[in-house]
């Protein structure tokens, strides 16, 4: 599909996923500053698919949205080095003109660079020579064509660097057994994978195919350092459908904590305070990944037998549990209170009702907590 037509409106999904990128962004360059002012004094948002800036409607896209918050911070102003490109001429003089009309543009120390170039091994060797700055890294072709592990990882390699990328399921669904495209499928899962997946694939029934090409692409990216991972899927507009992936690595589990809230977030849909992590505009939920799929009242279970006769802070419990699992911090802590009240775990300090008892106040979980699980689970 060109993208020129992908520009032609701004769907709501489009809006969702610039929003979890603008929002990432700002919340990583909040984490990140400190150390970065210490080091090189630099910090870094590349986007290597960035379209022409705004949608036919006039909706601004994520470059500009990106610009937009840094102009606003004065710490921002002085750090942020700004790459953006795309192959098609037209997107990059339209993007060069959209920033240049940006109110407060001048005032960034390092004014954005606009490159027109088509992604490929060039650009990839050039990122694995260098040594990046802390940076965030957008890659969001309209297929698959120039994204690849390589590329990722490229970027992923250094200190204090995120990637986030579109993955669009329904064309690498339709590639894999393609063997016109042999080549870009091999680049984006890895060549031996990619075959062993070829074959997998072919019994399997197109829900079954969607978690494993997803789960194949995630196991991928951990074996490449990317120990973090984590999807959030876009269905079409009845909501039966699955359209294509954001899907966001890091090496640190900090990042992966403030992205699983901001895709907590847009979600379309929770059950039971527990996010769907997917958009759906008809808000139709479907089943998720493996772990990605369980409602909270399953996760009182899980907790009870995972770990059983362990004693830990809720804190410790959270970053162990929460890794491949779409329960957010604030379900742990609902989780585990509603446990203590049941009596089938021991908390100190304990939950009191009045404030003249030592303890915590109730319905409260602190991370500091710490939590006495069973050795057998009580029921």
């Amino acid at each position: 599909m060109n993208t020129r037509l992908f520009f032609e409106e701004s769907k709501e999904q489009s809006l969702v996923k610039a929003t979890i990128v603008a929002k990432y962004f700002w919340a990583w360059a909040k984490v990140i500053i400190p150390s970065a002012r210490k080091q090189s004094g630099r910090i870094a948002y590349i986007d290597l698919f960035a379209g022409p800036g705004r949608y036919k409607d006039g909706t601004k896209s994520t470059p500009l949205l990106v610009l937009e918050r840094a102009i606003q911070d004065p710490e921002m102003l002085k750090m942020i080095v700004t790459i953006f490109n795309d192959a098609d001429g037209d997107n990059s003089r339209s993007l060069e003109t959209e920033i240049k009309a940006l109110r407060g543009i001048d005032a960034l120390k390092h004014a954005p660079q606009i490159y027109n170039a088509t992604v490929g091994e060039e650009i990839i060797k050039l990122f694995e020579e260098m040594h990046l700055v802390p940076t965030f890294f957008f890659v969001d072709p309209w297929g698959y064509k120039g994204l690849s592990l390589r590329l990722v990882n490229s970027v992923l390699k250094d200190w204090g660097c995120d990637c986030i990328f579109f993955f669009n399921y329904n064309r690498i669904n339709m590639g894999l057994p393609n063997k016109a495209v042999d080549h870009h499928m091999n680049a984006l899962f890895g060549e031996e994978r990619a075959e062993n997946l070829r074959q997998k694939l072919l019994p399997m029934y197109p829900y079954e195919r969607e978690l494993t090409v997803v789960e194949e692409i995630a196991q991928a990216l951990k074996e490449m350092g990317g120990n973090y991972v984590l999807p959030f899927c876009f269905k079409n507009d009845k909501g039966n459908r699955t359209m294509h992936h954001l899907i966001f690595v890091s090496k640190h589990f900090k990042g992966y904590e403030i992205m699983k809230e901001i895709m907590a977030g847009e979600s379309s849909k929770a059950e039971q305070g527990v996010p769907s992590f997917e958009y759906s505009p008809a808000s139709n939920r479907q089943q998720l990944l493996f772990e990605l799929s369980r409602p909270l009242d399953d996760l009182k279970d899980l907790l009870l037998t995972d770990f059983a006769g362990q004693m830990l802070t809720m804190e410790e419990i959270y970053k162990k549990h929460s890794v491949g699992r779409r329960y957010i911090k604030k379900n742990y802590k609902e989780a585990l209170a509603k446990l203590e009240k049941e009596n089938r775990i021991v908390a100190d300090p304990p939950a009191v009702s009045t404030s003249n008892r030592k303890g915590r106040k109730k319905n409260t979980f602190a991370e500091s907590v710490r939590v006495s699980f069973p050795l057998k689970v009580i029921t």
